[in-house]
């Protein structure tokens, strides 16, 4: 199993915390692990609480996965890739990626748990194989383990910031610069907990480069290209309304008194246009570097249309 080295980020952090995090396995589960001696600290047993220090070299080796709660469902796939360590999808916009309270059944996971048969039990019943998220209104490429190795290279690969990432977003402005870096904490709302902020006390670093494909002034929308350095919950969404350039059809952050749409299209969108158009990573057995691509889906090509002929 690969091994994780702390960084500046996460030291001071628990350990249990972090190596969830880095796992994408639930911290009650890391610490199962943990009492079970299947977690080390520099060679050593590992405990939960322990404060971690940048340089601390961190190995999960967990123990074979339970059976797994969730149902198998038959729902149809855009499988972009498979083969015997994972699989990667072009999940539409709507299909929530792992169970969670209000979403039991209808997600990714139902659908890879039919689709897939053994999917690796690292990520707990509720989120097998889910080595990374899209929001439910992101469509666009994702990719799933299909054993505890290749999750845990995978994870690796996203703490280590070596995945290629590039989305593409509508936003409801028309930027006169061409391109921007925007490097703003990302933490809780510091009065809604369900939305994140830039505005916050507990913030991790985020860091969002973008740079403009299409301008139609004439619409009020751009098109931009979205490469993030960092991961964290809803940070594109965050970061781009933080400059004034919320997401079109974004219910939760696209809320803008200095932008506006013209088009009905925009306005009726009922998701954000946001699109996770590439991930590349390095493949977990073979170590071969693979890049996969997602086109636009049709209501984002018809939003471009309508933008491109608006007078």
């Amino acid at each position: 199993m690969p091994a994780f080295v702390v960084g500046e980020a996460e030291a001071g952090e628990r350990l249990d915390r972090v190596l969830a995090a880095l796992a994408g396995a639930p911290r009650a589960q890391v610490q199962r692990w943990i009492e079970a001696g299947c977690v080390e600290r520099n060679g050593k047993p590992a405990r939960a609480s322990a404060k971690l220090v940048a340089g601390d070299r961190l190995v999960a080796n967990p123990p074979d996965p339970v059976a797994t709660e969730v149902r198998a469902e038959a729902i149809a796939l855009n499988v972009l890739h498979e083969d015997a360590a994972l699989i990667v999808i072009d999940k539409p916009a709507g299909l929530v990626v792992h169970p969670a309270p209000g979403h039991a059944s209808g997600t990714l996971v139902n659908a890879l748990l039919h689709h897939c048969k053994d999917l690796a039990g690292i990520g707990g019943v509720l989120r097998p194989g889910i080595v990374h998220r899209l929001d439910r209104g992101t469509s666009g490429v994702i990719v799933a383990a299909k054993t505890d190795a290749a999750h845990l290279s995978l994870a690796a690969q996203f703490h280590d910031h070596s995945i290629e990432r590039e989305y593409q977003a509508f936003v409801r402005v028309v930027p006169q610069a061409d391109e921007g870096r925007i490097q703003r904490p990302i933490g809780r709302h510091p009065r809604d907990r369900k939305r994140m902020s830039v505005v916050t006390r507990h913030g991790r670093d985020a860091i969002t480069n973008w740079r403009v494909l299409s301008r139609w002034p004439k619409a009020g929308i751009a098109l931009l290209e979205i490469r993030p350095e960092t991961g964290r919950t809803h940070q594109i969404r965050v970061h781009l309304s933080s400059e004034g350039m919320p997401v079109v059809g974004d219910p939760v952050y696209g809320r803008s008194r200095r932008s506006s749409s013209k088009l009905p299209i925009a306005r009726s969108l009922d998701r954000p246009a946001l699109h996770a158009a590439l991930l590349g990573f390095r493949h977990p057995e073979s170590g071969e570097r693979l890049r996969f691509r997602a086109p636009l889906p049709a209501e984002l090509e018809a939003l471009a249309n309508a933008a491109g002929s608006a007078r």
